[in-house]
């Protein structure tokens, strides 16, 4: 949003610096994002001033030059060649001083240097108002009737003044800030300066020739419509004024009538609009909705198709006019226009942003109609409008004010107290402050006790409506700056900090697990007591004992999930269900020290094959490295980047790997020993990974941690390397992060070998390296010294032998 600082003084008087005022309007919430100085004429007539020609003599070496000295307020008179036909003794004249910079009408800017033309020096030149930028005229220099003294900067005679606008961040809250009113109301509290509203007192009508009658069929949608007729307007080019100010912050001009609603809008943040008289069939405006799939050409000569949401403005056939939003190509205010209906109204925020959303328009009313604008704005800034148009465009009000109101919009009432303030603000504020303050922003102190009193909130302030909003108000006027720090920070928040919610964390893991194609099981946490005693991992004299049991199987709460799981499986296999992914979030229960603890769990099984046999390939059994899959997707989800693996010493399983993660151990995978499933009856190998689901949940991440993708390409290395038997892949994985850590961004294994082409006890493994810069592109040199330095430590570290 673009505000002038010109345009602001119309409202509110402003001696300060624009830096100073810019400062004032961050720290109050209207963030400035920029600031910028506008000339009227370009180079604000810098360097010029006002002379008088003393002598003016022909050019001894040129017929259409003349010789003159002309006063420019120094000590001396400047000696100047000059050109023009009309230059004169006694004239006063705007002289371009040596250094000074033109910017011409027409053409290039130059400089004024100091010359020699023709042999006679000339120190300056005396200028044609082409030649400044004032207009197009080239018949001769400018003469000027002034009484003011030579030297006299040129600026103060054309009583040039240069604006300065400010880009302003609005934020969403502040639909109230969406003009030059709504921001000076705020300067107004922030210096404690009354603000005045251009009066409207000669406003009055000329006539009642015009009869057009106004019907609101959807008051839900149009609470308030206020209109009136001007006839025998005269549509043109607006005045340089008018322009100015409308350029001033980006708005383009169109004629004189549809730039005087243009500059009410920005004035006062209520949206117009123009009706030319002529297109309203039947002498009636109807504010109503028109049936769904009705066609509509706005102005941009776009079809539109329209909702039975869309509020339109129509006459007794057609629609005229998007409400709020957007007008139509044959309604508009044109040259030929003659007679205008001029619409000043209050719609519903609602409407208007699914109007403005379902057709993709974003018009400057619209953005305002849809935060809120004031409902009580609508008849001054139509009399306002009014009385402009009458000055810039003629014409006479043909008609008596309509104003079609049936439910006024009163202001909005919050309680608050005094102690609420001080304890969210975190100082205490005197109650003659505080109400200060609120009565500078239009906010009424009624109700009044010692402990606090009922905020009447003006409807325009549509952000304000709780106890917290006049708190907000309050501190961005008292100044966030003047709040002081103390020595022990403390502070009282209205939003609570981010937490791990335990439930939604499970959701999103069973949503993530079902998307790998696992179903959820869910299991009985009475077992049996001979599965303890079947293995060394699980302690039998940690079983709970139920002291009433009802049966031998469901005599004690289990330790594990994987005999329950196990049971699962083998109920399935038996229905010829035998291809299965499953999964169980569960607590396990131990009796340690004559004292009960509840763990919590999540279990993995994958057993049977892994696709079933197809067209486009063969069936294939599930292997260990499908639930390692599983895994590194579940440590990917919890930002888990960091961890260390050692082979698992349990007899749950055959063989296994145990994560850890902050010297912890954070679960455990491999194949289930098959002892166990052989006890399940369970004759087809199992994969399970048995992990501490309270300790994951600790892990999950508050915020979103993210890494921008690296802009300069990655460069993949093979080696192959004959290793003992002992070493395995994490071994050398690590080695390598050791050795490299920068450019190393990711290592994997694509062949493994042993046989009797290498060693009895030996094993060869081809392992990708990827590498790659974050700053730079790598070049052969840093990738061969990285490869040559990782070869060094896998034959020195690993004794590793590197195949060629």
């Amino acid at each position: 949003m673009k505000i002038s600082l010109n345009w602001l003084k119309q409202y509110i008087n402003l001696p300060e610096s624009p830096t100073e005022i810019g400062d004032l309007l961050t720290h109050s919430g209207l963030e400035v994002e920029g600031l910028e100085e506008i000339e009227s004429i370009k180079g604000g007539l810098k360097g010029l001033v006002i002379g008088e020609v003393l002598t003016c003599s022909k050019h001894p070496n040129a017929d259409k030059l003349s010789v003159t000295t002309v006063d420019i307020g120094t000590e001396e008179a400047s000696p100047i060649v000059c050109g023009a036909p009309n230059v004169a003794a006694g004239q006063k004249v705007v002289v371009a001083t040596v250094n000074s910079m033109l910017y011409p009408s027409g053409g290039e800017p130059f400089k004024i240097k100091k010359a020699k033309i023709r042999g006679e020096v000339s120190m300056g030149m005396i200028c044609a108002e082409d030649e400044i930028g004032l207009g197009a005229s080239h018949d001769g220099i400018m003469v000027l009737d002034t009484d003011l003294p030579n030297g006299t900067p040129a600026a103060d005679y054309f009583n040039l003044e240069s604006d300065f606008v400010y880009e302003i961040g609005l934020t969403p809250n502040r639909a109230d800030a969406a003009s030059h009113l709504g921001t000076a109301r705020d300067l107004k509290a922030l210096f404690h300066r009354e603000i005045s509203l251009p009066s409207v007192e000669a406003f009055e009508i000329d006539n009642t020739s015009s009869k057009t009658k106004v019907t609101v069929e959807n008051t839900e949608a149009c609470p308030r419509y206020s209109a009136l007729s001007i006839t025998g307007v005269s549509v043109k080019e607006s005045p340089d004024w008018l322009k100015t100010k409308l350029m001033t912050i980006g708005i383009n001009p169109t004629n004189n009538v549809v730039d005087v609603t243009n500059y009410i809008l920005h004035s006062l943040g209520q949206p117009m609009h123009a009706f030319d008289a002529a297109a309203i069939t039947g002498d009636h405006i109807v504010v109503k909705t028109m049936p769904a799939g009705t066609k509509f050409t706005t102005l941009d000569e776009k079809e539109r198709t329209l909702s039975d949401r869309d509020l339109m403005i129509c006459n007794e056939k057609d629609g005229m006019c998007i409400a709020g939003v957007f007008g139509g190509i044959k309604s508009g205010v044109t040259e030929k226009t003659t007679n205008v209906f001029l619409e000043s109204a209050y719609f519903s925020p609602d409407y208007i942003r699914k109007t403005a959303q379902t057709h993709q328009l974003k018009t400057d009313a619209s953005f305002r109609y849809e935060r809120g604008t004031d409902p009580n704005m609508t008849v001054y800034a139509l009399k306002y409008a009014a009385l402009l148009i009458k000055e810039v465009a003629g014409g006479q009000v043909s008609s008596e004010i309509t104003d079609i109101y049936p439910d006024p919009i009163g202001p909005f009432e919050v309680p608050v107290t005094y102690r609420n303030i001080n304890r969210l603000i975190g100082k205490t504020l005197s109650q003659d402050q505080i109400k200060d303050i609120l009565i500078s922003l239009d906010i009424e102190v009624s109700n009044e006790t010692a402990e606090g009193f009922t905020a009447i909130v003006p409807p325009y302030r549509v952000d304000v409506q709780r106890e917290a909003d006049i708190v907000e108000e309050v501190l961005r006027i008292y100044g966030y700056n003047n709040i002081e720090l103390k020595d022990t920070l403390s502070s009282t928040f209205l939003s609570e900090f981010p937490q791990r919610d335990a439930d939604a964390i499970q959701l999103e893991i069973s949503r993530l697990l079902a998307g790998s194609s696992y179903n959820e099981i869910v299991t009985n946490s009475l077992t049996k007591h001979t599965y303890a005693e079947a293995t060394e991992s699980l302690d039998d004299s940690q079983n709970v004992d139920i002291l009433n049991f009802l049966s031998e199987d469901l005599n004690v709460m289990r330790q594990s999930l994987l005999f329950n799981g196990l049971e699962v499986i083998e109920r399935n296999i038996k229905r010829r269900q035998t291809n299965l992914r499953l999964f169980e979030f569960g607590k396990t229960y131990h009796k340690v020290n004559d004292k009960y603890k509840e763990r919590e769990r999540l279990t993995l099984f994958i057993t049977g094959n892994n696709t079933e046999e197809n067209w486009l390939e063969k069936k294939r059994e599930a292997h260990y490295f499908d639930l390692k899959t599983t895994i590194s997707q579940l440590l990917n989800k919890f930002g888990i980047d960091n961890y260390e693996t050692s082979e698992s010493d349990s007899d749950l399983f055959a063989y296994g790997l145990t994560v850890s993660t902050r010297k912890k151990p954070l679960l455990t995978m491999g194949k289930v020993n098959a002892k166990l499933t052989k006890l399940c009856d369970v004759k087809q190998e199992v994969f399970m990974a048995d992990i501490d689901w309270t300790f994951l949940q600790s892990l999950y991440p508050l915020g979103v941690d993210f890494r921008p993708i690296s802009k300069f390409p990655e460069v993949k290395r093979d080696l192959s390397l004959v290793v003992d038997k002992a070493i395995n892949f994490d071994q050398i994985r690590k080695l390598a992060l050791k050795l490299e850590r920068q450019l190393i961004t990711r290592t994997s294994v694509f062949d493994v070998y042993e046989g009797d082409k290498i060693g009895e006890n030996q094993k060869a493994y081809a392992i990708s390296f990827f590498l790659q810069d974050q700053e730079k592109t790598l070049n052969d040199k840093v990738i061969d010294k990285t490869m040559n330095r990782l070869i060094q430590g896998f034959e020195k570290e690993l004794g590793a032998i590197i195949r060629k």
